[in-house]
């Protein structure tokens, strides 16, 4: 694999590392483990899940994106005086082979396609699972504006507690700020995780996305203008290449011939040979002619059937011999 495919793996490698390192940083002395753990919103779960996700979808996206941009390497260090007749595009897969071999097919029908309009419909979809991604962290960014609201809520709602509470009972009164206080948490954990994972990583991630996308397009646009621009327009020169790919495809039709005649000829050897056994005699090395006593041995299988076959004849109707024989005596004297 070429290795300037891997630059956005290696941007989204080095991004995850950065954040892992910085945010175990940041969180080292905050407890947010514990905190989640008590947690009886599960805003925190629902925020970490939907990161999770996002990160698992932006990785499968990036290794989608490298493996686009080894085969337009591919494509690019092989492209030859050919053009795009001289291609060979069944080896492409993904995005690029199937731009490639649309774009074959519009031009073997005369058609005067769009290269850049028929490449944004191809990369569509890439661009569209990158958008879901941004999607994803506005809606952590949301999910932690959610939690802020919920944990003032919890919070208001453990301060009315304690102040009814104050001066009557005293345990009632510990728990309820004990609630209140697990409502700040709740609060100002869900914002930081929101912001931090939503806001801020998962935005990156999609930022390289989008620029290994845009890479990707004018990579592609490149090839196009560059080594297939004579075979987008009619031309002369687009005949000549059209003319030197069925050239190439009768080539490799003229091999594939001569070895299916070789094969053929050996074929054919080899039942000349076995011919030549049966015709050997009899008692000329029997024990190696291994054909010649197959036959044999289907001769006096016949031989033997036959026999067993008269034998049921006489059992089932002896007045059909019987009526033989009495024939076979009438017509010995007139023969004589």
């Amino acid at each position: 694999m070429n290795q300037r495919a891997l630059k956005a793996l290696l941007y989204w490698v080095i991004w995850m590392t950065v954040t892992i390192v910085g945010y175990a940083q940041l969180y080292q002395g905050t407890d947010v483990v514990e905190f989640m753990k008590e947690d009886n919103s599960r805003i925190t779960w629902l925020i970490v899940s939907v990161f999770v996700f996002g990160v698992i979808l932006s990785l499968l996206l990036v290794l989608a994106l490298t493996f686009e941009w080894a085969q337009a390497y591919d494509v690019e260090d092989s492209v030859d005086k050919r053009g795009l007749e001289g291609l060979d595009t069944n080896r492409l897969r993904r995005m690029l082979g199937r731009y490639l071999r649309n774009l074959k097919y519009s031009l073997s029908i005369n058609a005067s396609p769009d290269p850049e309009q028929l490449l944004n419909v191809e990369i569509g979809s890439y661009r569209r699972v990158n958008h879901f991604i941004e999607v994803l962290g506005n809606l952590l960014i949301t999910l932690g504006l959610i939690g802020t609201v919920v944990g003032l809520t919890l919070t208001l709602t453990g301060l009315t507690g304690s102040l009814k509470a104050l001066g009557n009972d005293q345990e009632l009164l510990i728990a309820s700020l004990r609630d209140s206080m697990a409502g700040m948490g709740t609060a100002f954990y869900t914002t930081l995780l929101g912001a931090a994972l939503g806001g801020v990583i998962l935005r990156v991630f999609a930022l390289i996305c989008e620029h290994s996308i845009d890479g990707l397009h004018d990579t592609i646009m490149r090839l196009c203008i560059v080594y297939f621009g004579a075979d987008l327009k009619p031309s002369s020169e687009r005949d000549i290449h059209a003319l030197e790919a069925e050239l190439e495809r009768l080539r490799k039709n003229v091999i594939g011939l001569d070895e299916a005649f070789a094969g053929s000829a050996n074929s054919l050897a080899q039942f000349r040979s076995e011919v030549q056994l049966l015709r050997q005699p009899a008692g000329e090395e029997e024990s190696t002619d291994s054909l010649h006593q197959a036959v044999k041995m289907q001769d006096y299988y016949c031989y033997l059937l036959k026999e067993e076959i008269e034998m049921l004849n006489t059992l089932n109707n002896p007045w059909r011999i019987r009526w033989r024989h009495l024939f076979r005596r009438w017509r010995g004297p007139t023969r004589r």
